[in-house]
This record gives C-alpha cells, structure tokens and sequence, in this order.
C-alpha cells in the first residue's frame, strides 16, 4: 500500500466514522436499545477511530522513513477495521450473533498491523541514530 493510499484511507475512515457513529446515535438508537447492542456499536466505534487514527499515523511514519513492513502493517489494519469493526457493527443493529465470531480475524488484523510497526521500530532503531 503506498503512502498516499494509506493516508487517504485513514483519512476518509476517519470522515465515515463521524458519519456512521453520528448515524448511530440518533437513527439507530432505538434500534440498538431494543436489541440490547448499544455497547457493541460503542466498542465498534472505538476502535474504528482509534485504528483510523493508527493508520494515519503510519502514513506519517512512512512518509518519512521507506519501510515496506509498514505497507503490511496497514493493510492489517485495515483488514482488522473492516473485520473487527465491521462486524460488530452488523451484529450490532442486525442482531446476527454469529457475526461475533468474525470479530477476532479484525483483532488478529490488528494485533499482527501493531506487530509489524513494532518489528520496524526494533529493526531499524538504530539505524536511524
């Protein structure tokens, strides 16, 4: 993923996440109440932007320093907001239980993103020095 694609995801994650939290709040409320999920789109929401803002700031990091392990990083990420988030999300206003299963392969998504960002920062530390 190039530097430009990454930025530009975080960036448009972050402009959909106000669009689907602020959706949430007020047209699904109702809805998430009646199936008991408010909690589940909350945490949903969390981690989109917490994971937005993460890749936004790989994009960063990678602008300055070429290090293809964070092109990898990202595409976790990413993987792990549309699954993690994604499917809490879906589970949350549809109700489907079984989309709570699809949430760890986001969570590894994410864990195995934070991993690579880690494995660059230790490998190439004191290079940079």
């Amino acid at each position: 993923m190039s530097v430009k694609t990454m930025c530009l995801c975080g960036l448009a994650l972050l402009a959909l996440g106000v669009i689907v939290g602020a959706f949430g709040a007020h047209a699904l409320k109702p809805v998430l109440l009646e199936n008991q999920t408010l909690d589940t789109f909350q945490t949903g929401m969390n981690y989109w932007f917490y994971h937005a803002l993460g890749l936004l700031g790989l994009s960063a990091w990678r602008y300055k320093q070429d290090a293809p392990l964070l092109a990898w990083a990202g595409v976790s990420i990413l993987v792990g907001i549309f699954f993690f988030c994604g499917s809490l999300l879906i589970l949350s206003v549809s109700g489907i239980k079984w989309l709570g299963a699809v949430a760890p392969i986001g969570g590894l998504g994410f864990i195995v993103g934070w991993l690579l960002a880690f494995w660059t920062v230790w490998r190439n530390f004191e290079k940079n020095q």
